[in-house]
C-alpha cells in the first residue's frame, strides 16, 4: 500500500493560501516519501477552498517524482475541454505524471454556480469521460454526445503521456458508480469518509467482478481511497477540538460518523485502521493533515507508517 498526501487547499483555520506554503508543503511530502500529491476540486464550498488544478500546476516543481492526482477533478462544471487543456499541461510539464480522477461531485452549489442541471451531473459525467479520451488522441476519432463533442478540435501540446493520463473515477461504492467504474474507469477512487475497511472490501469485490463481466483484467485495476483527513494526538481534548472545530463544521457528515471513519487521535490507532484497509485491498491511501500540515505529515511518517509499512517499501 502506497501512501500520497492532498494539497491543503481548504481552510479549516488558519490557511494562509501563498505559494510559499503551498511549495513548502509539497516539498515536505516529496522529502518525507510520499508518492502522490493530490488535489481535489470545489467551486464553492462552506470554507474558502483553492482551486485545485491550478495549486497541482503551482506544485510540479517541486513535486520530485511523485504522481499529481485530482482526486476528484468535476468534469461536467468545468467542462471536459477546459479539464483535458489544464491537465494535458500538468502531464506535460511533469513529464507524464498527471493521473486524472473525476467525478460527478455532490453539491449541487458547484452546478448552480457554473449554470448547469445538478440533474444532469452523471449523464454529463459519461461524456466528459469520453470527450477527455478523445482530446487527448491527437488524430483519433472525435467524440460527440448531447452535451459534448470534440469534433475538430486539437489542444497542442498534448499530453507528455500517449494517449494521455490515466483517468480514475470516484465514487463511494453504489452499484451505479462501481458500474460505471468498470466501464469507463482505468482505476478507482473511495472515500475514506464514506467508507469503512470492511465496506471497501465489500464494494471492491463487486467492482473485480463487474471488472470481469466487461473482459478487463481485475488483478491489474487500481484502487485508492482519498479525503483521509486526520490529525495525530495522544491528547483527547486536542483530538475533540481538531473534531468538534474544524472537521464537523466543514464536511458535511454527522459528527459520530466522522469519530467512527476519520483518523483524528493516536498514532496506534490511525495505523490499525490502514491495516485494516490493507487488509481490504485498498492499494494507496491519499491522507490530509487538518492542520499544522508539515508538522501532522511528519508525525504520519514517524509514529504511523513506521507500525504499517512492509520493510522496504514506499511509503
Amino acid at each position: 500500500m502506497e501512501i500520497g498526501a492532498h494539497l491543503p487547499l481548504m481552510d479549516f483555520g488558519g490557511n494562509p493560501y501563498t505559494s510559499a506554503h503551498l511549495s513548502g508543503y509539497a516539498r515536505r511530502a516529496v522529502d518525507l516519501g510520499f508518492t502522490t500529491l493530490a488535489a481535489n476540486d470545489h467551486m464553492v464550498f462552506t470554507v474558502p477552498w483553492l482551486d485545485g488544478p491550478t495549486a497541482l500546476a503551482s506544485v510540479v516543481g517541486e513535486s520530485g517524482t511523485a504522481t499529481l492526482a485530482t482526486t476528484v477533478a468535476l468534469a461536467a462544471v468545468r467542462g471536459p475541454v477546459p479539464l483535458a487543456k489544464t491537465m494535458a499541461a500538468v502531464d506535460r510539464l511533469s513529464g507524464g505524471r498527471a493521473l486524472v480522477a473525476v467525478g460527478a461531485g455532490s453539491s449541487p452549489r458547484d452546478y448552480e454556480a457554473v449554470g448547469l442541471d445538478f440533474g444532469e451531473r452523471w449523464a454529463r459525467l459519461d461524456e466528459a469521460v469520453q470527450a477527455l479520451r478523445a482530446l487527448w488522441r491527437p488524430g483519433g476519432d472525435p467524440f460527440v454526445g448531447r452535451f459534448y463533442s470534440t469534433e475538430g478540435l486539437d489542444l497542442a501540446p498534448a499530453p507528455a503521456r500517449p494517449g494521455g493520463p490515466p483517468i480514475w473515477l470516484g465514487s463511494w461504492g453504489s452499484h451505479a458508480g462501481l458500474r460505471r467504474t468498470a466501464r469507463l474507469a482505468d482505476g478507482w477512487l473511495a472515500s475514506a469518509y464514506n467508507t469503512t475497511p470492511d465496506a471497501f472490501a465489500e464494494a471492491w469485490s463487486t467492482l473485480q467482478a463487474m471488472l470481469a463481466d466487461h473482459g478487463r483484467d481485475p488483478a491489474t485495476f487500481p484502487n485508492a481511497v482519498g479525503t483521509m483527513w486526520f490529525h495525530i494526538t495522544d491528547a483527547a481534548d486536542e483530538a475533540d477540538a481538531v473534531l468538534r472545530h474544524r472537521l464537523v463544521p466543514t464536511v458535511a457528515r454527522p459528527e459520530e460518523v466522522l469519530r467512527e471513519r476519520l483518523p483524528v487521535g493516536p498514532a496506534g490507532a490511525f495505523a490499525e485502521r490502514l491495516a485494516g484497509f490493507r487488509e481490504a485491498g485498498v492499494q494507496r491511501v491519499l491522507v490530509w493533515p487538518v492542520t499544522d500540515e508539515e508538522r501532522q505529515l511528519e508525525l504520519f511518517r514517524e509514529h504511523v507508517w513506521s507500525q504499517v509499512a512492509d520493510p522496504g517499501g514506499p511509503i
